[in-house]
C-alpha cells in the first residue's frame, strides 16, 4: 500500500477509483466483490469507499470493517486528479466525466498492476497452496489416464477433482493427445488415447481467491529421435531460465534466454508464445515475460516460465513450472516431477 501511495503522490493524485474485480480483492482482501473501489488520498493515509449493491453488503462489513460501504447507483468520482482503471467502457468513463466536469483523469492501470504484481507474505502463502493443490491433483488425475480414454475424459477428471479439493479451475483445462500437442491452447476433443502416445495437460486449480499453473507431459512409450530431442530441449530452456531468475534481471532478458536454447536446437520458429506471464488473483498479470516486455523481476514476484516447442501435424511439448522471486534467486512453486 506504501508504494500505491508513493505512485499516486507523484501523479499528483488525491483519487483512485478501481473497477476490476481483481484489484479489489488485492486492495482490501475480499474475493469476488463487484462494485467500484475509491481510494481517496490525503498525507499518507487513504480511506476506503466501496460503492456496491446489497448482494456484498454484510459480507464487506464482516471481512472488512474499515471500508466504508456506498451505494454503487450514487456513486461519483471525488476529487481534482483521479486516477483509473483504463479496463472501463467508454461509455462508463463519459458518465464519470459528466459527474465531475472540473476533474482531470489520468489512466493507472500500469501503475496499480505493477504494485500487485509483487506479492505479500500471505498471498505468497495462498499461491503456493493453490500450485501445490494443482501439482497434487496432477499425480492423482494422470494416474488414473487409461488407454480408450478421450481429451475430454481426462479433462472431466481434473476438473472433478479441482472441484471437490478446490475453489474450481483457474482456467480451461488443456489436454492434448498426440500431435493434438502441437495446439499451443488446443480445446479437449473425442481424440482417443490408445496408451502409447504422448499427453501434454496445461491445469491449474483456484484456492482461496488466487490462481495457479502447471503444464506437465506424459512421455510416449517409444520415443521417437525427434521427441527427445524436442523434450530434452524444452527441458533446458525451462531449467537454464529458472537458474537465471533473481531480482534485477529483465523480463526480456529471460525470455531471449529461452529462446536462444531453443533456436540453438533448430526450433526457434517453433516457439512462439512468450517465456511466462505473472499469477495472482487472475491467471495473466504482471509480470510479461516477453520479448517485447519491460519489466524488471522483483521480489515478491510469481510467475511461470514455461517454454514450449510445437510441430504442426507431428508434437508439442511444454513444461511450465511456477516460481516465486526471492533475495538472492527463485523458489520454484511446482514441485511435481517433469
Amino acid at each position: 500500500m506504501t508504494t500505491l501511495i508513493k505512485k499516486a503522490r507523484k501523479l499528483g493524485l488525491d483519487n483512485i477509483v478501481v473497477s476490476s474485480p481483481a484489484n479489489i480483492s488485492s486492495l482490501i482482501s475480499i474475493d469476488e466483490c463487484e462494485g467500484l473501489l475509491s481510494l481517496l488520498i490525503k498525507d499518507d493515509k487513504i480511506r476506503f469507499l466501496l460503492y456496491t449493491d446489497f448482494r456484498y453488503e454484510i459480507m464487506v462489513r464482516r471481512l472488512a470493517p474499515h471500508v466504508e460501504i456506498k451505494n454503487i447507483a450514487r456513486f461519483k468520482p471525488l476529487g481534482k486528479k483521479i486516477g483509473y482503471e483504463g479496463t472501463i467502457s467508454h461509455g462508463q468513463f463519459l458518465k464519470w466525466q459528466d459527474k465531475n466536469k472540473d476533474a482531470e483523469f489520468v489512466d493507472f492501470t500500469e501503475a496499480i498492476n505493477f504494485v500487485r504484481a509483487i506479492k505479500s507474505e500471505a498471498e505468497i502463502l495462498r499461491i503456493k497452496a493453490a500450485e501445490e493443490l494443482t501439482c497434487s491433483i496432477w499425480e492423482e488425475a494422470s494416474q488414473s489416464f487409461r488407454p480408450g480414454m478421450t481429451e475430454r475424459d481426462m479433462a472431466r477428471i481434473i476438473k472433478t477433482l479441482m472441484n471437490l479439493k478446490g475453489d474450481g479451475e483457474a482456467f480451461d483445462t488443456i489436454v492434448c493427445i498426440g500431435k493434438n500437442a502441437a495446439e499451443c491452447h488446443h480445446v479437449p476433443d473425442e481424440t482417443v488415447w490408445n496408451g502409447e502416445e504422448p499427453i501434454l495437460v496445461d491445469m491449474g486449480v483456484k484456492l482461496n481467491g488466487v490462481c495457479s499453473d502447471l503444464t506437465r507431459n506424459i512421455l510416449p512409450k517409444k520415443q521417437s529421435r525427434l521427441y527427445r530431442t524436442v523434450y530434452s530441449t524444452v527441458l533446458k530452456a525451462n531449467k537454464e531460465a529458472i537458474k537465471a531468475v533473481r531480482p534485477g534481471v529483465s523480463c526480456k532478458a529471460l525470455h531471449d534466454l529461452a529462446h536462444r536454447i531453443i533456436a540453438d536446437a533448430g526450433f526457434g520458429d517453433a516457439f512462439q508464445h512468450s517465456l511466462g506471464h505473472g499469477v495472482g488473483y487472475e491467471i495473466h498479470e504482471l509480470p510479461k515475460v516477453s520479448k517485447r516486455s519491460k519489466d524488471v523481476l522483483k521480489e515478491g514476484m510469481i510467475f511461470t516460465i514455461e517454454p514450449g516447442i510445437y510441430l504442426e501435424g507431428k508434437l508439442g511439448v511444454r513444461i511450465e513450472d511456477l516460481v516465486l522471486v526471492t533475495q538472492t534467486g527463485c523458489e520454484v512453486l511446482s514441485r511435481t516431477a517433469k
